[in-house]
């Protein structure tokens, strides 16, 4: 029984160092990161998500790396302007790691190498901009970083996704000043806007009134047309009722004392509607018989006279 347990721990030991060899060796990795391997001192190779198996003792994790999207602050600053106005500036720069092998051994940290190449850059590119152009131009910063960040992190494999510049702090001096100048551009712009409006209603109304004016001359002239038209088409009808009347007379002998038994039937209707008292119907055989006295005493104070 003695002689047993000399076996029995050998073999726990055995098993056990059997279980942290395994454990050692055995390696799951979140699909988020990559796990950089050297083997006696030297680069292995790059494990990716997933179960791997590597030689305990031989085989080394040297890095722990994450092929996340991650930021990298670039910390506030002050940086010049080429009028010689000092602001503070800060963003954010968001990069992935490509190439973990690169990302390790070419550059001691990519994090600070791409924050202090930003923010040289950033100082670059803002001295060489007028306070107005900085305020006005943060797409035009966010490019010029993005693109000198990204040649350089190539060489450390890393990507630049993209480059915001956050804020950008003047100090409060030059911050009134340009309040004070913003409140007068926006005053004279509304009385330049007021002016224009002025001036485009007087221009409107004279354009109503000028076509007020022609809209009438053109009335007038129609009426006028009209009204010749209309004096036309009646001297034309009573031509036409003259030639017709002349034809008859010329057919019909009797034409004529019809025409004028016609008017004396209206005039004596018309008489005969008057209400007056005042007045005496003779007809018109008695006319003729004192045309015909009057006549004969012409001729008779005539013949007495001889």
């Amino acid at each position: 029984m003695e002689e047993s347990i000399p076996f029995v721990v050998f073999a726990v030991v055995v098993l056990a160092f059997a279980v942290l060899f395994l454990k050692a060796g055995i390696k799951i990795i979140s699909q988020s990161d990559i796990y950089i391997v050297e083997r006696l001192g030297k680069f292995h190779k790059v494990l990716d998500g997933g179960f791997h198996i590597i030689i305990p003792f031989v085989d080394q994790i040297r890095a722990v790396i994450t092929v996340r999207e991650q930021l990298v602050d670039i910390t506030k600053q002050q940086v010049i302007t080429k009028d010689n106005v000092n602001i503070s500036v800060d963003g954010i720069v968001f990069l992935k790691v490509v190439d973990g092998k690169m990302a390790l051994y070419n550059v001691d940290s990519y994090k600070r190498a791409i924050a202090n190449l930003a923010m040289t850059t950033l100082r670059g590119e803002i001295g060489a901009m007028n306070l107005d152009d900085t305020l006005s131009s943060r797409d035009r910063l966010n490019s010029a970083l993005q693109r000198a960040l990204g040649d350089a992190a190539d060489n450390w494999g890393v990507k630049i996704m993209r480059v915001e510049i956050s804020e950008i702090s003047v100090p409060h001096g030059i911050e009134e000043a340009m309040n004070l100048q913003m409140k007068a551009e926006r005053e004279k712009r509304a009385i330049e806007l007021k002016a224009q409006a002025e001036k485009e209603a007087l221009i409107r109304n004279a354009e109503a009134l000028k076509q007020e004016k022609v809209l009438q001359a053109e009335a007038i002239e129609r009426m006028a047309d009209a009204k010749k038209y209309e004096q036309i088409a009646l001297a034309t009808a009573q031509k036409e009722a003259m030639d017709m009347i002349n034809e008859s007379m010329a057919q019909n002998a009797k034409a004529a004392e019809f025409l004028l038994a016609r008017d004396r039937v209206g005039a004596f209707n018309e008489l005969a509607k008057n209400g007056s008292k005042d007045k005496i119907l003779v007809p018109y055989e008695a006319t003729e018989l004192i045309g015909s006295l009057s006549v004969l005493k012409d001729f008779l104070g005539a013949r007495a006279a001889k």
